[in-house]
């Protein structure tokens, strides 16, 4: 039985917003584990086209071993492949303008980074203090954390964190350097900033998500992806987006908002979709998935 983390999140509704059809071109912009993808391509059948896009070589390799053995089960069934190894951001640079019927991205952190503690992304299991999606270049959580002025790691962890604490927290940070590992800094941060009432997440989460953002240049890329988006899809083609936070979940609200104003798009979802009750039950990660999709004009 497969681990729930491993389970595509909103997969059914993702599939009813992107409504692919057989013999058409759509875009994963985040592959993943391709639990996506590989219902995307299930549908696209042997004349369509499915590009995916990740910038982490662990998940590219996982994910083209997972589609390899769908291509053995689909056999002329399999659409045409492309696999791009890089960030999303550089879609609008590879695609053809107006070529995609279809384009998904889900912002979350994979289960594959999630769960091996040497990427240093979870503090629930001791590793580097890595949190690099490209593990291939780029600087390191460790090297911001242990870098960047009290001032600077205060800003990022209010910023990308949401965290109202900072200051406080990026005092501690800065006592206790150098610091190398997530346990380390988990208890670093835990011993300062301690669960507020009624608070149930864990002490550290903010500002583990805060240093992820920073490292991956989370936001900028979802920025550069939603500035292209509108001239790479064809009329008709549709735009499906899952976040995971408020910063992601309103830069994708916005921009849809300006696309509607200005007449690029038609926005499908008034509300977020989110995770029926059951689904949240089985796969606790959905809990806080957000889906908003829109369709080209």
């Amino acid at each position: 039985m497969k681990s729930p983390q491993h389970v595509p999140v909103l997969l059914e509704e993702v599939l009813e917003y992107l409504n692919v059809r057989p013999g058409g071109v759509v875009v994963d912009a985040t592959l993943g584990l391709a639990g996506h993808s590989s219902e995307i391509a299930k549908r696209l059948g042997g004349k369509g086209k499915l590009i995916g896009f990740d910038r982490d070589p662990e998940a590219m390799e996982k994910a083209k071993a997972r589609l390899e053995v769908l291509r053995a089960e689909l056999g002329d069934e399999m659409p045409e492949l492309v696999l791009e190894p890089r960030a999303f951001s550089e879609a609008s640079s590879l695609i053809e303008p107006g070529s995609l019927d279809g384009l998904l991205a889900d912002f979350g952190v994979s289960s594959l980074q999630l769960d091996e503690a040497h990427r240093g992304f979870s503090f629930r299991t001791d590793g580097p203090l890595d949190m690099r999606m490209d593990t291939r270049s780029g600087e390191t959580a460790e090297q911001v954390v242990n870098q960047e002025d009290e001032n600077e790691l205060a800003d990022l962890i209010y910023e990308f964190g949401e965290e109202r604490r900072s200051r406080r927290i990026a005092r501690a940070i800065v006592r206790a350097r150098p610091i190398t590992t997530t346990a380390e800094l988990a208890r670093i941060v835990s011993a300062e900033a301690p669960p507020m009432k009624g608070e149930k997440i864990h002490p550290a989460t903010r500002t583990f998500q805060a240093l992820r953002i920073r490292v991956n240049n989370e936001l900028g890329e979802i920025q550069s992806l939603l500035k292209s988006a509108g001239s790479l899809l064809r009329p008709g083609g549709r735009l499906v987006l899952i976040s995971f936070h408020s910063l992601e979940d309103r830069l994708v609200k916005d921009a849809f908002k300006a696309a509607k104003d200005a007449k690029v798009f038609e926005v499908l979802t008034k509300k977020p979709v989110v995770a029926a009750e059951q689904e949240q039950m089985r796969n606790p990660r959905s809990r806080s998935a957000k889906m908003r999709a829109a369709e080209k004009i």
